[in-house]
């Protein structure tokens, strides 16, 4: 059983869309949504036998309790040693306000030092500044995405999400990503669907991978292997967010585990720029 750990519910609808499109249909997975962010998760990793910053935990049974203090039994009867591996998606967020930036970017440095390992603790994904970075792209493929930042105080003064919608090629059309069947759709309409959201996911692990690479290596091109979340993390510490400006390179996390997971052969098909 492979555990799927999410912030919001938009997260689900990404990751149903990509599913359906790359994974085999009998593919045995189990999607969790956390309802919450990276930081409160921290916080009650930290209640739980915390030793010289080494978390002593089991990660299924803090966020089983996490979503029973809900109300939510999505993980009632689940057991850690059922679980072969988690993956753990969460935003950026550096437009809050709650805890000073310096002190949220500590804990999840820890956070991802931590969860590297999708077949122990877990492995945390980062988008940033939050999911809807997924859709701020001009028409695919986009060729400048590698160049698109936002500041924190951008962030702040207007929703990212809005901002995602008003940049977008695509504007709230999410048809070209969400793959959407109609019950007139006929079989030779359902197959140039999926081709063509199929295509677009594609362009997106490029244009991601790519961007990622460049965060990490200052290249513009798909590598053999994407380098860890911690070291995209650090890389836009030191060249984005702890600048003047403030800012964070946008990029998303849906993408790159997709690249992660199957190689270089999700791309196949797609002309590299």
């Amino acid at each position: 059983m492979i555990l799927f750990v999410f912030e919001g519910k938009d997260d689900k609808t990404y990751f149903e869309s990509f599913k359906r499109l790359f994974f085999p249909e009998k593919l045995d997975t189990f999607v969790c949504t956390y309802n919450s962010n990276i930081y409160s998760l921290y916080t009650k990793l930290m209640e739980h036998d915390a030793l010289n910053g080494a978390f002593e935990v089991d990660t299924v049974s803090v966020l089983k309790e996490i979503l029973l203090e809900k109300g939510d039994e999505t993980l009632k009867d689940i057991r850690e040693d059922e679980v072969s591996e988690i993956y753990l998606f969460f935003d950026y967020d550096f437009q809050e306000k709650a805890r000073t930036l310096e002190e949220n970017n500590k804990r999840l440095s820890e956070m991802l030092d931590f969860f590297t390992d999708e077949t122990a603790n877990g492995k945390l994904y980062i988008n940033y500044p939050m999911v809807e970075s997924l859709r701020y792209t001009k028409e695919l493929p986009d060729n400048d995405y590698w160049t698109y930042t936002v500041t924190r105080q951008q962030c702040q003064e207007v929703r990212f999400k809005h901002q995602v919608h008003e940049f977008s090629f695509y504007g709230g059309n999410l048809e070209y990503i969400i793959l959407t069947i109609k019950p007139a759709d006929d079989e030779t309409k359902i197959q140039e669907k999926i081709d063509s959201t199929k295509t677009n996911w594609k362009h997106l692990v490029v244009m991601n991978v790519s961007k990622a690479n460049y965060i990490c290596n200052d290249k513009t091109e798909v590598p053999d292997e994407s380098d860890s979340q911690l070291a995209v993390f650090t890389n836009q510490l030191s060249k984005y967010v702890e600048t003047e400006e403030c800012k964070v390179a946008i990029l998303n996390a849906f993408p790159i585990f997709l690249f992660d997971y199957f190689g270089r052969k999700i791309i196949n098909g797609i002309k590299l720029p």
